[in-house]
């Protein structure tokens, strides 16, 4: 009898032994009544979330990095033709050119890349990622404040946290539990395409920080007047730190600021 494939600390691995969370994470990329015509899954690992996606796309493309997990996976998914295991590096994937969706139990350490892939890839509709609990809080405002990135992507996407899953619904158990990501790229932007320019050097002087204090950050390149009534306008405070202002609210500084 073979043994058991350990988990490797280099490539960052706690494999999802739980299927109920892996049946909630694969209820949440692919709900109800609904099958994705194509889907890449990051780190296929031993199969376990493979085998309750495949029956909810058309085609379900399975990357997996560890050579060693590969042929178990192709034997596992052998007679599941719509099926194709992937035995590389998701990252170094070419998106697809016809929308797909993404998801999987992405390796923790490799989280911030394969989100970053994601928003690049064009014809993305959605990914729901698995990543660390605090991650997946920050970028989604759970912790009463937002991240650089999400604002600055929030016209395009929309940042949610949908799922918990406990630590101990892993093999080897990590130090904290995770979170389920969903994003979603939006069918209608929030802003014309003209408009991406200056709402990104907007947001990139909101974060250059002066003192977290998001209203001196933008006076050093609006007068104060303007400021204040951009304030006025987003119903924000004076003395707000930049990472408590909501997307929303961001829109509304654009809309004055930068028309």
């Amino acid at each position: 009898m073979a043994r058991p494939t350990r988990a490797s600390r280099a490539l960052s691995q706690n494999f999802l032994t739980d299927r109920a969370a892996a049946g909630q994470l694969a209820r949440l990329a692919v709900p109800h009544g609904h099958q994705t015509p194509l889907l890449l899954e990051v780190g296929a690992g031993k199969g376990a979330l493979t085998e309750l996606l495949a029956p909810r796309c058309r085609s379900l493309l399975a990357y997996e990095i560890d050579p060693r997990l590969v042929p178990a996976l192709r034997t596992r998914f052998t007679d599941t033709p719509h099926v194709r295991v992937i035995g590389a590096d998701f990252l170094a994937a070419r998106p697809p050119r016809t929308p797909f969706s993404v998801a999987g139990n992405v390796p923790f350490s490799r989280t911030a890349a394969i989100v970053d892939w994601c928003l690049r890839a064009p014809a993305l509709t959605d990914a729901t990622l698995l990543t660390q609990l605090e991650y997946a809080r920050k970028r989604t405002g759970g912790y009463g404040s937002w991240s650089r990135l999400t604002v600055l992507t929030w016209p395009r996407h929309e940042w949610r946290l949908v799922g918990r899953v406990g630590r101990r619904s892993f093999r080897p158990v990590p130090r904290v539990d995770a979170g389920i990501v969903r994003i979603e790229r939006r069918r209608t932007p929030l802003l014309d395409a003209d408009a991406y320019a200056s709402w990104g050097r907007l947001v990139e002087l909101g974060f250059s920080g002066v003192g977290g204090s998001l209203h001196a950050s933008l006076r050093r390149a609006y007068p104060r007047r303007r400021v204040d009534a951009a304030f006025r306008a987003a119903r924000l405070d004076a003395g707000v730190l930049v990472g408590e202002v909501p997307p929303w609210a961001w829109l509304r500084l654009h809309e004055v600021l930068a028309p």
